[in-house]
């Protein structure tokens, strides 16, 4: 897998991203030579001489330029069939009739971190990410499958979705799942340039990521559980929209490790997140242990109703 799969954003192209668009063609300039060859002080036959070439050397680069032309427009030809690099279209559509409650602070006497602003996107693409986090084996350990249908939840400005969407293939989907509109817009010029048309941007609300029913086969939350202000509407959302046989892969830094150069706001301990989930009504299926810095853990939606509510 290409280590750099993320596009970086526009600021940093200059550094990651090769060039795309032809240097603008410009003539070469050339001063007309008859003013001085043709003055008083010039040979006899010298001027007619000059005027020749000029004529030869002119007729060349009319040929040349029709020769480019013609390259130009069998380029444009080609480039016709490649993908248009427009943004995709990003599902707005939410319904603000319905009432979102106040939120929470507190959730199994863990307090909730506030959602990261979408100013903060740049962090999220930084160039010590896979150094950190080790994101290429994470990847791994989704076991993904050509075809799928996955949801990558708080998803960003991308970094994982346009990753996943190549896993999947045009047989699969990625719903991308933000509660920020910029953020969306960001994924969607990314997908868009680099020919994605599996990834559906969903604007989601604090209580409801809006996918639809019985669909997923995987909902990736990477770093984001524990910026849920309602985790209990969203959670049971989630398991609505989970198929048969579909799993939670719930990625979040070590609470456990003081090493983790993390604030504690936005770790979670292992016991932390099988209490939480548990509550909601899921079990552990899976765990994955190999990461630098963060817990994996794969969970499953369980026959029993949820828990009662705690605190």
């Amino acid at each position: 897998m290409n280590p750099n799969w993320w596009p970086r954003p526009p600021a940093m192209e200059s550094r990651w991203c090769p060039a795309t668009t032809p240097a603008d063609c410009r003539s070469s300039g050339a001063v007309a030579p008859w003013p001085d060859l043709l003055g008083p002080q010039c040979p006899p036959g010298i001027g007619v001489y000059f005027i020749v070439m000029f004529a030869i050397v002119t007729s060349l680069r009319v040929r040349l330029l029709v020769v480019l032309c013609l390259v130009g427009g069998s380029s444009a030809a080609s480039a016709a069939d490649e993908p248009t690099g427009r943004p995709l279209p990003v599902d707005m559509a939410i319904d603000r009739s319905i009432p979102i409650p106040p939120a929470a602070t507190h959730h199994h006497g863990r307090e909730i971190a506030r959602t990261m602003h979408f100013t903060g996107a740049p962090w999220l693409v930084r160039d010590s990410r896979q150094r950190e986090e080790d994101c290429r084996l994470l990847l791994e350990a989704l076991a993904i499958k050509p075809g799928q249908s996955i949801c990558d939840m708080g998803c960003g400005n991308g970094f994982y979705t346009l990753e996943l969407a190549r896993r999947v293939g045009p047989q699969g989907r990625v719903y991308a799942v933000d509660i920020q509109p910029q953020m969306l817009h960001m994924l969607a010029e990314h997908a868009g340039r680099e020919g994605l048309t599996n990834i559906v941007p969903v604007l989601g609300t604090e209580i409801d990521p809006r996918l639809p029913e019985s669909t997923i086969d995987l909902c990736l939350c990477v770093d984001v559980y524990h910026e849920f202000s309602h985790p209990e509407q969203m959670l049971a959302k989630i398991r609505g929209s989970l198929a048969a046989e579909g799993t939670i892969a719930l990625v979040e830094f070590r609470g456990e490790d003081p090493a983790v150069p993390i604030q504690p706001l936005h770790k979670m301990t292992k016991p932390q997140i099988c209490d939480e989930l548990g509550a909601a009504g899921f079990g552990v299926v899976r765990e994955f242990d190999r990461l630098p810095w963060q817990h994996l853990v794969f969970l499953a939606a369980t026959a029993g109703p949820p828990a009662e509510k705690k605190p």
